[in-house]
């Protein structure tokens, strides 16, 4: 990259404005690629731990001999997805985006893990609305439904507080908690990621549909801030 910044693709959506933008780290030189929604920073990979350890806690849990199914509600910078795909247990992987435009940055080659993530044979990235198709008869697989995953892993809000659009409130409800675990298998695994502090609330609000729920505090390096910043992941088990 010759520029220190370049606007690869910029589209109009339902939700506003979005647009992938590649830019050199004045520090260490690196490639840096972000994804905004209209004035909002969706994702850098910057940073990445948040989305990596979403994965790593919300499958940990499940048993070392399974075969998973897993679901990720948001594509991103597919992050998340390339974790599930490295833990040698997941034999298949559904990754549902709302937008069309972000699917087709990674069939395209045009973000780092796209290639990759579009050519894995146990993965398929089905454009739809996550938080509809949770409650929606036809469930997470528009191939098989009322197909049911040993874990469903979901970023795509900044928490259950901070939601890109007001429909999403609802899946953060009781109902809507109930309606995703039924998605999932006895003893299966929802797992959330958040850009906010442990929430006591929603926790509580978890632990009426789910068993054992935890806020697992992830510590990462922030050069901008030049210190150390956090995520949250919620990890909760359907009890049987």
């Amino acid at each position: 990259m010759s520029a220190r910044f370049e606007e690869i693709d910029w589209q109009p959506t339902p939700m506003g404005d979005i647009s992938l933008r590649r830019r050199r780290d004045p520090v260490s030189g690196d490639e840096v690629y972000e994804v905004k929604l209209g004035d909002e920073f969706l994702m850098s990979s910057l940073f990445t731990a948040g989305e990596i350890a979403l994965t790593r806690l919300g499958l940990a849990p499940l048993p070392d001999a399974a075969q998973l199914d897993v679901v990720v509600g948001g594509l991103g910078l597919g992050y998340t997805a390339r974790a599930a795909l490295d833990d040698p247990r997941v034999r298949s992987l559904i990754v549902v985006d709302t937008l069309g435009e972000v699917i087709d940055w990674h069939r395209r080659g045009l973000v780092p893990l796209g290639a990759e993530l579009a050519s894995d044979a146990r993965c398929r990235l089905v454009q739809g609305d996550f938080f509809a198709m949770v409650g929606d008869s036809t469930g997470l697989d528009p191939q098989a439904p009322e197909r049911r995953f040993h874990a469903i892993l979901l970023d795509v809000d900044h928490s259950p507080r901070h939601v890109l659009h007001p429909r999403h409130a609802a899946l953060y409800r009781p109902a809507g908690l109930r309606s995703l675990a039924e998605r999932l298998h006895p003893d299966g695994v929802f797992a959330l990621w958040s850009n906010d502090p442990p929430d006591e609330e929603f926790n509580s609000v978890l632990a009426e549909v789910f068993a054992e729920p935890a806020a697992h505090v992830v510590p990462f390096d922030n050069p901008l801030q030049e210190g150390t910043a956090t995520n949250t992941v919620y990890v909760a088990r359907k009890a049987r």
